[in-house]
């Protein structure tokens, strides 16, 4: 099974490429990961539990960290097993400049075996491309700045009082119109 992908990041190169050397952002990117632990620079161990069809696996593997060339470019090789399979593959990642943050792209080819193998190709090729979107929607988020400053606040409570001073007239309007409203008619019956 073969799957690209492109992201773009609004940070730049150097950063990014910290954060994907960093365990601790790498764990709480990977989908169901539970342990990761940095036996080098270059190598990990890994423990996950996914969903693949109707298994929930538990895999326990190794990671390699291959061809570095900061910030641009490395290649992640791994292989893991588990009681109802295996699995092993390569995933080749760039980093660009690209519009003021990084673009990050991916290419990942990956063998799996085992009882797992019996649930379909597609259903594999489906879950292994929903597990990348996860990781990398999940890296983007946790390493891109949030919004919220001082200055977003101070916009929030200006909008906030522009909208009271706005209803404030409004209400005490509604509110004396319904009362002029309402003497008119008792007026009214009152002279009938």
């Amino acid at each position: 099974m073969k799957l690209t992908g492109l992201y773009q990041i609004n940070l730049k190169k150097q950063k990014v490429w910290d954060a994907l050397n960093d365990p601790e952002v790498l764990k709480q990117a990977i989908p169901g990961c539970e342990e990761l632990k940095k036996n080098s620079d270059t190598e990990f161990t890994a423990t996950a539990t996914n969903k693949i069809g109707p298994f929930n696996v538990t895999f326990t593997g190794d990671i390699e960290l291959k061809d570095l060339n900061p910030p641009n470019s490395y290649k992640i090789t791994g292989s893991g097993n588990s009681p109802v399979g295996f699995a092993s593959g390569e995933a080749t990642v760039s980093l660009e400049d690209h519009e003021g943050g990084t673009k990050l792209a991916y290419t990942v080819e990956a063998n799996v075996g085992g009882k797992i193998a019996q649930v379909g190709s597609r259903l594999i090729d489906m879950t292994a491309k929903k597990m990348a979107d996860i990781f990398f929607g999940k890296f983007s988020e946790l390493i891109t700045p949030k919004l919220t400053t001082t200055k977003s606040h101070e916009n929030i409570e200006k909008l906030t009082s522009i909208k009271k001073n706005i209803f404030k007239p409004l209400n005490k309007t509604l509110i004396y119109s319904i009362v002029a409203i309402c003497l008119v008619i008792s007026g009214y019956y009152f002279l009938a």
